[in-house]
C-alpha cells in the first residue's frame, strides 16, 4: 500500500536535473514574439494612437491596437466552472485590449515582431492620446456619492453587497453586563511572485488554434478563449505543460485570448507572449486587500452575545473572481466562532488598481487577519488567556453548516494547539514573556484558521478520470485536475497504485493535460486536488479492476470474486496462489487471436460534499522597540488535513505556506503612487519578498482524522498554511509590545506609528 507513505514525486528527478520542459521549453525558435503596451494613466480614454514609427522598425510584423477590434466580444476571466444560469455566470466585463482605461497598466495595444529586441522598441515608439479622468484608489472613498465610476452597471463601484444575518444583533447587545471590543484591520494588496511568469504560444493548423499556456485551468481556458474570440470552443486546443507555480493567478485567463488574436492577425504563424516580471505585478493579477470592521459584545464569562463584520474588498479595475473572495472570508465569520447573534455585510468594490483575483487562501488570509487580530484583542480586554479563550469559543465537536452540509466530526481544534503548543514549548514562552520591560521584548502568538476543501454547493464540483492498461501490465492515468508543482501528480499515483493493486513504478500519470485529449476537469484551485480527483480515481480505478479480473476469469477460469490483484500480480484469494502476472494478462488481452480486448476504463465522479479544514500557527517574535524591527524566532503550523496521501509532500506543502504567510505578515505590499495610480514597487527588488534568511526552522505538525466523506479520507491542505501565519505574527507582536498593530505587514512604519501612539518611546 503507498497511500499515507513518503514516497519520492514521480517528477523529482526531471526536475532536479532540469529534464523537464516547460511552456518556453516546448516553443519553436522561429516564433514571433509578443509584448503588450499598457496605460500609462488609472483612468480614462484612448484617444489616438499613432504607431506609423513602431511599424518602419526592422523586425517588427504587426502592431494592433484596441482600435482594430472588429468585434467587440465581452468575457469573463474567472477560473470557475461555468453556469449554465447566466444570473450566476462570471461577469464578462474584459476585451483583448480596451480604449476605456481603469488602471494604470491596462491593455492598450500589443506588436508582434520577430524578437525581443525589434517588439520592445515598437513599444517604445509608439505614441498614445488620452482622456484623462479622475480616479479612486481607497475601496471605501470609491463608494460614496460622486467618486469616479468605474463600471456603469456597478453605481457607486460596488460590485456585489451580501448579508449574513443570524438571530437578533440590535436585542442581543442590550444585555446586561457585556463588554464592547471594536477595530478596525486592512491586509494589503500582494502578488503571487511563482517563480515562472506567466507564458502562451498560439498557432494555427487549419481553422483551429492551439494554444500552450501556463495555466491551471486549461478546459477552462478553452471555453474563455472561444468567448473572447467569438468562436467555436472546438475550435480550441488547449495544452498544459508542467508549471512553475501559480498560487491562483494562473486560476484567471490571463493573456490566452490576446495572443491567440494575435496569432490570427498574423496568419496563424506561432506566436509567443512572455510576460515580464513587472507586468506581472500589475497586470496580472493580485491578492485582494480588503479592510474589515469587527464589533464583539463579549459576557463576564468570555462567551459572545453578539458579533458584527463589515468587509470593505477592493476589487481593482475588473470584476475576475470578483465577490466570491470576500464572500467565502465573510461565511468563516460566523463558524469558527459561533454565536447566536451576528451581522455580517460584505462588499466588494471597485478601485483604479491592479485586478485582484485569486491568490492562496481564498479570502481565508484576509478574513483570518482580521478576526484573530480581533480574538487577541478581546481576550486582552476581558483578562484570558488567548488560547483559553478561543478554546471555549472555538467551533464544537458536531457543529454542521446548514449551507455546507459540513460538519465537525472530530476535536481538531484542540489537538492541533496541543500538539502546536508542545512542539514550540508554548507554556513556558508564554509564562516567561509577560510582563516584560525595555527595548527589546519576546511574544508568543497565535491564530487558528478555518477553511472549506472544494467548492461545492456554491458551484459545480467534478473529476474524470481515464485509465489504460498497457501490454506490460502499467497502467496510464490521465485526470482533469492539474499538476502545478504542488505534487498532486505523485499522489494520484499513490492512490491509483492502491486501488488498482500494483506497484507505483507501474502507474504513468500523465502530467500534461491536452483538452483534446484528457477527460473534463475544471483544474487546480480551491485545494480540491486530491479530494476531487481521489473520488474519480477511485471511481475509475475500481471499473478497471473489475474488466481486469473478469478477463482473468476468462483466462483462469476462476470466478472472479475469488481473484484479486496484489502487487501487479492476478491471485486466487482462496490460496493466495498467483495465476499469472497483470502484464501476462494485459498482453494476451491486447493480442489474443480469439479474445482480443483493449482494457480501459473512464469516468466522472461529480462530488456533492466538501470538507472542514483546521488547523493553527503559533508564532514567536523578538521586537527591537527603537528600530521598530521584528524578528521571527520560531513558527510552527499544526493541520488537520485528514489522512495524509505522502507525509512528505504534505510537509513541504505547509512549509510552502508558511513561507507565504511569513512574507504576508512582515514584509510584502504592493504600494501605489496616490498621485498617479502607478505601481511603485513592482519589481522583485523593491517589493521586499520574504527569502530563506527570514525564516527560522519551519515546523509542521499533523492531525490525521480521515475525513469520512471523502475517497481517501484527506482534505485541503494546499491553501491552508498560509491562512494563520500572519495573524500569528502579529500576535506575538501584540503579546510583546501591548500594542495592536491591525495593518499587514507588521513593517517599521506602522510599528512606528502605533509605538508612539501607545507611549513606547
Amino acid at each position: 500500500m503507498y497511500v499515507g507513505k513518503k514516497v519520492t514525486r514521480v517528477d523529482a528527478y526531471d526536475k532536479a536535473i532540469g529534464r523537464t520542459k516547460y511552456t518556453d521549453d516546448l516553443c519553436d525558435k522561429g516564433a514571433y514574439i509578443a509584448q503588450i503596451l499598457h496605460s500609462t494613466i488609472a483612468h480614462g480614454k484612448v484617444v489616438s494612437i499613432y504607431t506609423s514609427e513602431a511599424e518602419k522598425i526592422p523586425g517588427v510584423i504587426k502592431v494592433l491596437t484596441c482600435f482594430d477590434l472588429e468585434e467587440k466580444h465581452y468575457f469573463p476571466t474567472a477560473g470557475h466552472p461555468w453556469s449554465t444560469d447566466p444570473s450566476h455566470q462570471d461577469v464578462a466585463d474584459r476585451l483583448l485590449l480596451t480604449d476605456e482605461v481603469k488602471f494604470y497598466g491596462d491593455d492598450i495595444a500589443a506588436v508582434v515582431a520577430e524578437d525581443e529586441v525589434a517588439a520592445a522598441q515598437a513599444l517604445r515608439a509608439i505614441k498614445v492620446e488620452y482622456e484623462e479622468y479622475p480616479f479612486v484608489l481607497d475601496v471605501q472613498e470609491a463608494m460614496k456619492d460622486g467618486a469616479p465610476q468605474l463600471h456603469k452597471d456597478y453605481p457607486n463601484n460596488i460590485l456585489k453587497h451580501t448579508t449574513i444575518n443570524k438571530g437578533n444583533y440590535a436585542e442581543a447587545i442590550k444585555e446586561p453586563g457585556l463588554t464592547k471590543v471594536e477595530g478596525w484591520y486592512e491586509t494589503p494588496v500582494v502578488q503571487h511572485c511563482h517563480i515562472e511568469n506567466f507564458i502562451c504560444t498560439a498557432e494555427m493548423e487549419g481553422d483551429r488554434i492551439t494554444i500552450t499556456a501556463s495555466t491551471q485551468i486549461p478546459h477552462i481556458v478553452r471555453r474563455v478563449v472561444g468567448q473572447a474570440l467569438g468562436i467555436d470552443w472546438g475550435r480550441v486546443r488547449i495544452i498544459k505543460p508542467y508549471i512553475g507555480g501559480g498560487f491562483g493567478n494562473k486560476q484567471d485567463v490571463l493573456y490566452e485570448p490576446l495572443c491567440a488574436w494575435l496569432c490570427m492577425q498574423v496568419g496563424g504563424h506561432l506566436v509567443k507572449l512572455d510576460v515580464p516580471r513587472e507586468d506581472t505585478f500589475v497586470s496580472n493579477r493580485t491578492r485582494h486587500s480588503i479592510r474589515s470592521h469587527i464589533i464583539s459584545w463579549v459576557r463576564p464569562d468570555g462567551t459572545f452575545a453578539a458579533r458584527k463584520l463589515e468587509a470593505f474588498s477592493d476589487q481593482g479595475a475588473y470584476a475576475s473572481h470578483g465577490h466570491s473572495i470576500v464572500a467565502k472570508g465573510a461565511g468563516a465569520f460566523p463558524q469558527l466562532y459561533p454565536c447566536d447573534n451576528v451581522e455580517v455585510d460584505a462588499y466588494t468594490v471597485f478601485t483604479n488598481k491592479s485586478v485582484a483575483g485569486a491568490m492562496r487562501g481564498y479570502g481565508i488570509p484576509q478574513a483570518m487577519w482580521a478576526v484573530e487580530s480581533h480574538t487577541e484583542e478581546v481576550a486582552a480586554k476581558m483578562g484570558m488567556d488567548p488560547i483559553e479563550f478561543r478554546r471555549q469559543n472555538l467551533m464544537p465537536v458536531g457543529y454542521t453548516d446548514p449551507f455546507s452540509k459540513n460538519e465537525m466530526y472530530y476535536d481538531t481544534f484542540n489537538q492541533c494547539l496541543d500538539k502546536a503548543m508542545a512542539e514550540i514549548d508554548y507554556e513556558r514562552k508564554y509564562k516567561e514573556y509577560q510582563n516584560q520591560t525595555g527595548d527589546i521584548r519576546r511574544g508568543i502568538g497565535v491564530s487558528v484558521f478555518w477553511y472549506n476543501t472544494a467548492v461545492w454547493p456554491i458551484s459545480l464540483e467534478t473529476s474524470s478520470c481515464r485509465m489504460v492498461l498497457n501490454q506490460d501490465g502499467s497502467l496510464q492515468v490521465q485526470v482533469g485536475e492539474t499538476e502545478i508543482g504542488q505534487g498532486a501528480d505523485t499522489a494520484y499515483a499513490q492512490m491509483a497504485a492502491d486501488v488498482i493493486g500494483v506497484p507505483m513504478d507501474k502507474v504513468h500519470v500523465v502530467s500534461c493535460q491536452d483538452t483534446d485529449v484528457t477527460p473534463f476537469g475544471t483544474g487546480a484551485y480551491a485545494s480540491r486536488q486530491t479530494y476531487t480527483a481521489g473520488f474519480s480515481i477511485r471511481q475509475t480505478g475500481l471499473l478497471l479492476k473489475e474488466r481486469i479480473l473478469e478477463y482473468a476469469h476468462e483466462l483462469t477460469r476462476m470466478p472472479s470474486y475469488n481473484l484479486d490483484i496484489i502487487d501487479g500480480e492476478i491471485v486466487r484469494v482462496t490460496d493466495n496462489r498467483v495465476m499469472m502476472t497483470l502484464g501476462e494478462l494485459a498482453t494476451e488481452a491486447l493480442y489474443s487471436l480469439t479474445n482480443s480486448k483493449h482494457l480501459t476504463a473512464e469516468s466522472t465522479a461529480q462530488i456533492k460534499s466538501n470538507a472542514y479544514s483546521f488547523g493553527c500557527t503559533i508564532a514567536e517574535v523578538e521586537v527591537d522597540i527603537p528600530m521598530c524591527k521584528v524578528k521571527l524566532l520560531d513558527i510552527v503550523n499544526a493541520h488537520d488535513a485528514g489522512k495524509l496521501i505522502n507525509p512528505a509532500l504534505a510537509e513541504a506543502q505547509v512549509h510552502g505556506g508558511m513561507s507565504m504567510g511569513i512574507g504576508y505578515g512582515l514584509s510584502e505590499k504592493l504600494i501605489f503612487d496616490e498621485k498617479t495610480g502607478r505601481a511603485l514597487n513592482n519589481n522583485l527588488l523593491d517589493y521586499k519578498l520574504s527569502t530563506f534568511m527570514d525564516h527560522p526552522r519551519l515546523k509542521a505538525v499533523f492531525v490525521e482524522n480521515e475525513e469520512p466523506t471523502s475517497a481517501f479520507g484527506t482534505k485541503a491542505l494546499g491553501e491552508p498554511p498560509a491562512c494563520s501565519v500572519a495573524p500569528a505574527i502579529r500576535n506575538a507582536v501584540y503579546q510583546a509590545t501591548g500594542v495592536g498593530v491591525n495593518e499587514a505587514p507588521v513593517n517599521p512604519h506602522n510599528l512606528f506609528k502605533r509605538f508612539v501612539e501607545e507611549g513606547l518611546f
